[in-house]
Formats: C-alpha cells, sequence, structure tokens
C-alpha cells in the first residue's frame, strides 16, 4: 500500500471510530436505541417538522443533520476546500435522493445504522448487510461500463451556500423555536440525546468525514472498483468500536425477536438496502455522504439531500415506510419503481465510445 494509502487509511480510521462511538453515545444519551446515528431516521423526523408529513411520533428537528453537514462546511472552510460547483445532473440526484429514503425507510435504517444495529446485537441486520454490498456491486458493474452523470463545474457561491444557510436556520429553530416546529413530542421523536449534544457530536463526526471521505458505500465501492481498502478499513472500526462500547454500556442484546426499530421481513429488507446500494454507487455516497457533499459547496449532492427531504414526507404520506410487521405494499411497489428507475438511469447515462 502507497504512503498517500496509508494516510487516507488512518484518516478513515479516526472517522470511523468516531462515528461507531458517536453513534452508541447518542443512543446511551437518550435516541432510540441502536439508532444513536440514522440519517433517513433524521431526515423523516426534520421532514415532519417541515410539515412534509403528518406523523408526530416521526417530527423532531433532530440536531445531529445539521450538525453533519455544518461541521462539513466548518472543516472544508478550514482546509480551503469549500468550492461552490454543480451541473453534474442535480435533478437525476434529486430523484435518485427520493428513492435512497424509500430503500432506507422498507430496511427501517440507513447504511450507518445496518452496521448500528448489527454492532447492537439485531441480527435482523444481516439481510441489510447482504442486500447492501449486492446493491454497491450492481452500482460498481454500471460504473465499469462507463456510466457518468457529467462533470460538476464551479458555480455561483451562493449556490454552494444556499444548503448550509438553511441548515444555520433549522439549527437557531431547533435552540430557540416554539415547540411547534421543533416537535420531539411523542414517540420515537421523543426519544433525543441532549439538544447540545446532539449538535456538537454531529459536528465533529460531520467534520471528520469531511477530512476523510469517510462513506459506508464509498467503501464498498472502492474496494470492488481497485481493491483499496483504506475507507473499508474505517468502516470495519465504526462496526468493531460500536460493537465494543454497546457491551461495555450493557447495550448489546444479540437476537432476531424483539429489536427495536426492525421487523423479520428479510427479503424486503434485503431489496430495501440494495436499493440504498445500487443509488449511492451511482451517485457517489450513501445520504451520510451527501449531506458532507453539500456541506463542501456540492449543489448536486445538496439536491440529493432536497430529494431525501422530500422522500421523508413521501414514505408517510404515502404509506411507504415498513411497519414492525414488516414492508407495506405500498414499500414494496415503491422499491420496485426504485429499482426500474435506477436501472433506466444506469443505462441512459452509459458513455459510448
Amino acid at each position: 500500500m502507497s504512503w498517500v494509502s496509508r494516510i487516507a487509511g488512518q484518516k478513515n480510521l479516526a472517522a470511523g471510530l468516531a462515528m461507531g462511538l458517536a453513534g452508541v453515545l447518542l443512543a446511551y444519551l437518550g435516541n432510540p436505541r441502536n439508532t444513536g446515528i440514522c440519517v433517513s431516521c433524521f431526515v423523516e423526523n426534520v421532514a415532519g417538522s417541515l410539515r412534509l408529513h403528518g406523523d408526530p411520533r416521526m417530527t423532531y428537528l433532530r440536531p445531529e443533520l445539521m450538525g453533519f453537514l455544518l461541521g462539513a462546511t466548518f472543516m472544508a472552510l478550514g482546509r480551503g476546500k469549500f468550492r461552490s460547483r454543480g451541473g453534474s445532473s442535480p435533478f437525476i440526484r434529486f430523484f435518485v435522493g427520493i428513492f435512497l429514503i424509500v430503500g432506507c425507510t422498507v430496511f427501517l435504517g440507513c447504511p450507518i445504522k445496518v452496521f448500528l444495529r448489527l454492532a447492537g446485537g439485531d441480527l435482523t441486520a444481516l439481510s441489510g448487510v447482504v442486500g447492501l454490498v449486492a446493491g454497491v456491486w450492481l452500482g460498481v458493474l454500471f460504473l465499469r461500463r462507463g456510466f457518468f452523470l457529467g462533470r460538476g463545474v464551479g458555480t455561483s457561491p451562493l449556490a454552494g451556500w444556499m444548503l448550509p444557510a438553511f441548515m444555520v436556520f433549522l439549527t437557531l429553530g431547533v435552540m430557540w423555536g416554539p415547540v411547534s416546529f421543533k416537535g420531539g413530542l411523542v414517540g420515537a421523536a421523543a426519544e433525543h440525546a441532549p439538544l447540545l449534544a446532539s449538535l456538537g457530536i454531529g459536528a465533529l463526526v460531520g467534520a471528520l468525514a469531511q477530512r476523510s471521505s469517510f462513506c459506508v458505500t464509498g467503501g464498498l465501492r472502492n474496494f470492488f472498483l481497485t481493491r483499496d481498502i483504506s475507507m473499508i478499513s474505517g468502516v470495519g472500526l465504526f462496526f468493531l468500536s460500536a460493537l465494543v462500547l454497546n457491551l461495555a454500556l450493557g447495550l448489546f442484546h444479540p437476537g432476531l425477536s424483539n429489536q427495536p426499530g426492525s421487523h423479520l421481513d428479510h427479503g424486503w429488507s434485503l431489496a430495501g438496502m440494495a436499493l440504498v446500494g445500487f443509488g449511492a454507487a451511482l451517485i457517489g455516497g450513501c445520504p451520510f455522504r451527501q449531506l458532507v457533499l453539500a456541506g463542501e459547496g456540492d449543489v448536486d449532492a445538496a439536491a440529493a439531500v432536497m430529494g431525501m427531504l422530500v422522500g421523508g414526507g413521501l414514505v408517510h404520506s404515502w404509506a411507504v415506510r415498513s411497519t414492525l410487521a414488516g414492508a407495506t405494499p405500498g414499500g414494496k411497489v415503491a422499491t420496485a419503481l426504485g429499482f426500474v428507475f435506477l436501472l433506466a438511469v444506469g443505462i441512459a447515462y452509459r458513455e459510448r465510445e
């Protein structure tokens, strides 16, 4: 391994360690069990606070989400890496963002939560791991055959600052806004860590992820494409650190039944996470990575994030989100449509000689 790869690996190890510890710590401080960090869950919560859906149990202006993006922004500014850029098929990315949330909510968690659930002893997450790997592998097949959404170019600084500014507005709202805006009163939304801890830990994780380019699906993609293990080693340490801390805090409860925020519909869990892996491979990163890229001024990633927010509303309004009993009819249809859409995009955007 070259010295460049070794340095990249160290950065990813640091980010993975922070992610694992933060995921368990936030659950210990009050977030739902095995959901210390779940970008799709947080997106659904924020969508509820923005009145994109009407489920009060999933309505809370999660500070971690703002922390991820703003932490990445501050790190990018400090390193001179904030650059407003865009033009790589943003409307396609918007719809991929919607389907990323569809897949996550069929599984009941994002790629980060897949490993946090597993580190907490939730063996139902194994189907999610298999699906995620399969989905990224499918996306890599298209990348190897010339899939390309286009190259982003420099754009107006205002465009790059739009989403960070929106996150500043939401941060002010969660700190000083009315309860009717913040939510977090009933159900899973009422389970949350203290505000400043959530915001601070989120900002730290976002900053480290910007420094290292840490991404769960990105690690799998790089391994499949080039056998590069620098990023996937960080994913491994993320899982191991979460597992060790769960064991130390007595939060490890192995089994298939009665696991929080999960269901036993394994086939659809696999399909949902495969959809996420496929979409993430095509647009260059999982939901968490899209937040970090948007924090760097990437307008195309910001389009994906806005698609995620819209998706966070639609999965509730259209009964797409799985229940504890398993995938819903709406979720099954939406997952199938998601694969059709991604396959169409994959074929249409293959560069031909």
